[in-house]
């Protein structure tokens, strides 16, 4: 009830262009249909591909050594307006541009195999302090709401800090998120999906992967908004 009073004086508008809002969403249909959709990826790790590509299609990278999630769910590209938005959320504290983008992504998600909790990428105590809220668990937190799973911020733990993942190199990258997550695995969960805002070189999900497969879980998925190419090419491989 409260919410469709808010809804009755405050209706939603497209956080994009200003235009009436569609579907209770904040966003209308013309700027959703431009959103940079992510069409061909690779089947496992959402890597853009060249257009045009199959379906089930994997990139190198994943044929060559399959990484210890089951796949990423991705589905735009880091290009304007969605990496607007999520920078909104992120460094300006925009929390309706988060809704939204956590609300577009719930859509995205397949409604078979669900997983038993949704669980966001964790930010080490300091840089949560400086900080002042992980927009990983705002995004999580609207997923939890819009798709009836449960969720917690504080199974996996960030216990090492580090250097800003953007700032480096895929080498270093690995080096610099080596054990630095910890999973208590209280709840016996054996699916859960990992909620990111972006996926680069998906060090990170790797890494926390990794981590949750080491406490007994047995099948992980990345959830993450937007998906960013490689600075190199990897060759795709078809499935048959």
């Amino acid at each position: 009830m409260v919410y469709n009073w808010q809804r009755l004086f405050f209706p939603p508008t497209c956080l994009i262009c200003g235009q009436p809002g569609e579907n209770d969403l904040d966003i209308c249909g013309h700027c959703r249909t431009d959103l940079p959709r992510n069409h061909s990826s690779c089947h496992c790790c959402a890597l853009p591909l060249p257009p045009g590509m199959a379906t089930k299609t994997l990139c190198g990278s994943c044929a060559r050594k399959p990484p210890p999630f089951s796949r990423i769910i991705s589905p735009w590209l880091y290009a304007s307006p969605i990496d607007d938005m999520i920078q909104q959320l992120k460094f300006q504290q925009k929390f309706p541009a988060g809704r939204l983008l956590a609300q577009l992504l719930a859509q995205a998600i397949p409604p078979l195999d669900r997983p038993d909790l949704l669980i966001p990428v964790p930010l080490h105590n300091r840089q949560l302090g400086k900080r002042g809220f992980n927009h990983a668990s705002e995004l999580a937190r609207v997923l939890s709401a819009e798709l009836k799973i449960p969720w917690s911020p504080w199974l996996l733990r960030k216990v090492r800090e580090t250097r800003p993942q953007h700032n480096l190199g895929r080498r270093q990258r690995k080096s610099n998120l080596r054990r630095s997550f910890h999973f208590n695995n209280r709840g016996h969960c054996r699916h859960i999906a990992i909620i990111d805002d972006v996926v680069t070189t998906a060090t990170t999900a790797t890494e926390a992967a990794k981590t949750l497969c080491k406490a007994g879980v047995e099948k992980v998925e990345i959830w993450a908004l937007a998906r960013t190419p490689m600075n190199r090419p990897t060759l795709p491989i078809m499935l048959l």
